[in-house]
Formats: C-alpha cells, structure tokens, sequence
C-alpha cells in the first residue's frame, strides 16, 4: 500500500507523517469507539489546512476512491468506520483544530473542524462567553462530527441542536472545490441558506472544515433537581409545567427510567439513589439565569412545588 501512487501523492500533499498505512498506526481510526466495527482503510491521512484537505479530496475524486471523513471518532453507530476493501481513504480532520477567531460584540467564534468540543467550551469561558453544545463525549469529540450529526446534547431545549448554533461554514466539496460560507451574519435573508445541506449529512454532501458558531451569555445562577414520576406521559405533563413557568430559563430535562438508574448503580456500587423509595420514571431537571443569586432557585422550588 505504501508504494501506490495515489498514497505517495497525498504524501506529496501533507507529509509522509501525516500519511498512515501501517497497521498498527491506523488501529484507532478503523476501528469505532465501542469496538463493534472494524475497517481495512488504504490510508489515513491527516491534512492541516482546507487547501490540503481540497487536495486529497480532488485527488480522490479523480481516482475515483472512497473517502470516510472523520473528527473525534467517537460515533457509537460505526458511521465513521471504513469497511474492509482496503480501498477507502480516512481522512482525519484532528490536525485542523485551530480557533481562527473569537468576536465577543457579535457572540460569534470561527473554529476548525478538528477542534475538540470541551476545548471551545473552555475558549468561550475565556471570553465571558457560554458556547453551549455539551455531550458525554464532549472532551474526545470534534466539533465537525457533530456538525455532521447534528448533534443535540444536554441543553437542546434550549439552545437548540448544533444546527441552531451554526451561523456559517466552509466546506471542501466532493470535487474538491471549497465553498467559503463563512459568514457570521445574523440576519441573512439572501437566497438559499446552503449551510442546512452540510449540517447533518454525515460528511456525504463535503467535508466541513471550519465553522462559525454562535455564543450566548454566560449564566450566572443555575439550580437542579430531581423529580420521581410514575409514567413518561407524566414527565411530559411535568416538562409542560416547567415550560410555562419558567420559560427559556429552563437548561435541560432529562428522563432517566429506574431501569437505567439501576444499571449505573450496578457498575458504580457508590452512587446514591436520590430517594429513599424506588420510582419507576425520573426527571433531571436544571434552570439557569445570566442574573446572578438565588431566584433561580426559589422559581424552580415554586414550581415544582405547584406541580406536586
């Protein structure tokens, strides 16, 4: 494999060490993160720049050779595995994971499609900001395979899913070509909003390689609790409830069934039950404030307590 001219090529375009063929290199890309699917890639290959990724692509387009765009690599659905031919190309976008600039007066941030999530979290913070996409996978994953997925995380119901937080991006098309949608204009109402065709399409429609996204005050009070209910019908009588009362205070509602309670425990013997009897439903529930002090917390205990 080595030796084909196309590999040689894409070291041409590159680097040799950004160039993996040997087995024991690539182990980590071919395989997915829960080790259910394996692939037998030609090459990894790990551009730096969006020129060099237009590189590979175009040089892949003309040879005709599959390409399996992949970020963090800790898709669980083996969506960024390649399959067993030995002639599919990964390309790594781990390298590209700059932040190109952060704009505190438009609440906007262009970062590379490498750049690990809890890196831009941690970026945002630094700045007085809250970019607020948070997920388990968060310190290990990249910002493009969520672009790619869409992904929702913890505070969907409030800020949306990552397609809500995406104001432009730039991408390398299947020719190679590279379309520069970086733009961090909020109200834009010029023509077809071309950026919804790459957000969610798992890297089939081009690879994102950069992206600007949006940022929001950070909170300043936050309160938590739990709640047991009987059914999910009631949970959503309950998230009703929260809705009207608080609003868009209202960070995340999550729903853990006994079932999955008792699994965590199973595994982590140390973890407490939050009540003292057994629930069939639970309800995690947060609301958060960029006003600071204990109001947030005192709405969530009226509210709670109007629902009960």
């Amino acid at each position: 494999m080595k030796g084909t001219p196309l590999v040689a090529h894409f070291a041409r375009i590159v680097g040799d060490k950004h160039v993996l063929t040997d087995a024991g290199d690539i182990a980590a890309y071919a395989t997915d993160w829960r080790k259910r699917y394996e692939g037998a890639p030609l090459a990894v290959v790990r551009p730096g720049t969006t020129a060099e990724v237009a590189a590979v692509v175009k040089a892949c387009a003309e040879t005709r050779t599959a390409i399996v765009p992949q970020g963090g690599n800790t898709g669980l659905c083996g969506g960024a595995t390649p399959d067993a031919s030995g002639k599919q190309v990964i390309v790594s976008l781990g390298r590209m994971n700059r932040i190109r600039g952060i704009d505190p007066l438009n609440n906007t941030m262009t970062v590379e499609a490498g750049c690990v999530l809890a890196s831009l979290q941690q970026a945002a913070d630094e700045a007085d900001r809250l970019f607020p996409l948070s997920l388990a996978a968060e310190g290990s994953c990249a910002i493009g395979g969520n672009l790619s997925t869409n992904a929702g995380g913890v505070q969907v119901l409030r800020y949306g899913n990552t397609r809500e937080l995406v104001l432009g991006l730039e991408v390398v098309l299947p020719s190679g070509d590279v379309w520069d949608g970086l733009r961090g204009l909020r109200k834009d109402n010029a023509g077809y909003d071309l950026k919804h065709l790459f957000v969610g399409a798992e890297g089939t429609l081009g690879i994102v390689t950069a992206v600007v996204l949006k940022l929001f005050p950070k909170p300043r009070s936050q309160a938590t609790a739990v709640a047991a209910l009987a059914t999910p019908r009631g949970a959503l009588k309950l998230l009703e409830h929260v809705q009207a009362h608080s609003g868009d205070r209202l960070t995340g509602f999550e729903l853990m069934s006994a079932i999955c309670l008792e699994l965590v425990r199973k595994h982590f013997p140390r973890v407490a039950t939050p009540f003292a009897a057994s629930y069939p439903q639970y309800a995690l529930i947060e609301l958060s404030d960029t006003q600071g002090g204990t109001a947030v917390g005192a709405m969530l205990e009226a509210t709670l307590a109007d629902a009960i």
